[in-house]
């Protein structure tokens, strides 16, 4: 590149992001240099800008998902070329030697980085990262679509396709937000009968366009007892920042049904331990994926045309569409745009 620097947008506590221009170098050994094309802006990022995240450190760079070409390549580093379109999601590699990583469960790496919080991110004009960490994008998704499917993408994709449901189940979607508005989209591509729940009528219209066969407004209706009027859930996927709404749920849940928890807020979880047990019910959480599978929800989405409701975000508004973000007023992913992405 021409240039010897490049502008980046680092957290530095309380809330602040700030603008600075931060010297190019090379990658290290088993790095990439990347030129970022455009980063998604999520949830996630409060943890870095506003803090509270264990072993945070300032300043950082928040952002993990990031989409743009490799510029140089460090020593050792095999299978990926300068020029190529990859992408770097919330995983920023793996230690392999944990009991998980011998395991092969990466995801559940007990020494796991996370890009942006230990390392730098995507709200950036060039970042680094492990090529453990790199995502092979397809030619025909665009970056700035590409980008949010990396995280809320794979986050909703798995919880559905790791659940258990066979197509013609019953599955519903709790939510039809930045994580919502995807699961459901996801859900009908995948052969579910699909169901959404959300708070209000306002967002009827939008949820049966994704793909909803059915909608629930939890103000009007118990979405509990709605769904056992239809035989019960398979699978209801909590993806609302709201965990006190999660409980009253369980009993909306076929026998065996599984809760499962992409949503995150720091209240605990309340529910009906009889709601539990009789049915032998469960909850669990899902928690992003490996680049392997980043790129296998890439490649689903691609096919079946699933994509992110986005506003493009000029790079020098990251401030701005980081605010707009946490205020709960993105419909539904705010996306940074590089200049030199064209």
């Amino acid at each position: 590149m021409g240039s010897t620097t490049y502008k980046a947008f680092q957290a530095v506590g309380g809330g602040k992001l700030e603008l600075v221009e931060k010297a190019i170098e090379p990658p290290a050994p088993g790095m990439v240099r990347v030129a970022v094309e455009a980063c998604g802006v999520c949830h996630t990022d409060a943890v870095t800008v506003e803090g509270g995240f264990p072993g945070l450190s300032y300043p950082r760079v928040p952002g993990h998902e990031a989409v743009g070409r490799i510029d140089a390549i460090g020593e050792g580093v095999a299978r990926w070329t300068i020029g190529q379109r990859v992408g770097v999601g919330f995983l920023a590699g793996r230690c392999g030697v944990c009991p998980s990583c011998r395991r092969g469960d990466f995801v559940n790496c007990s020494n796991q980085a996370i890009t942006g919080i230990h390392l730098d991110g995507g709200y950036a004009e060039i970042m680094t990262a492990s090529q453990h960490a790199l995502v092979a994008i397809p030619d025909a998704l665009q970056s700035v679509d590409a980008a949010p499917l990396q995280c809320a993408g794979v986050t909703t994709f798995n919880a559905l396709r790791k659940s258990g449901a066979t197509a013609g189940d019953l599955v519903a979607i709790q939510g039809v937000g930045g994580l919502g508005h995807l699961a459901i989209q996801f859900a009908r591509h995948m052969g579910f009968q699909t169901v959404a729940i959300a708070r209000g009528a306002g967002k009827k219209d939008l949820a049966l366009s994704l793909g909803a066969h059915r909608y629930i407004d939890s103000e009007a209706e118990d979405p509990a007892a709605t769904l056992r009027e239809l035989g019960g859930a398979s699978v209801i996927v909590a993806t609302a920042s709201n965990p006190a709404t999660f409980g009253p749920l369980l009993g909306g849940l076929a026998a065996k049904g599984q809760l499962i928890v992409v949503g995150a807020g720091a209240e605990p979880i309340q529910f009906g331990v009889v709601d539990l047990l009789f049915g032998e019910r469960s909850i669990a959480g899902r928690n992003t994926g490996t680049p392997i599978e980043i790129e296998e929800a890439l490649n689903f989405s691609l096919f079946q045309d699933v994509r992110a409701t986005i506003e493009r975000v000029p790079f020098e508004r990251a401030p701005e569409a980081y605010a707009k973000m946490l205020a709960n007023e993105a419909r539904f992913r705010m996306v940074l745009e590089m200049t030199q992405a064209g």
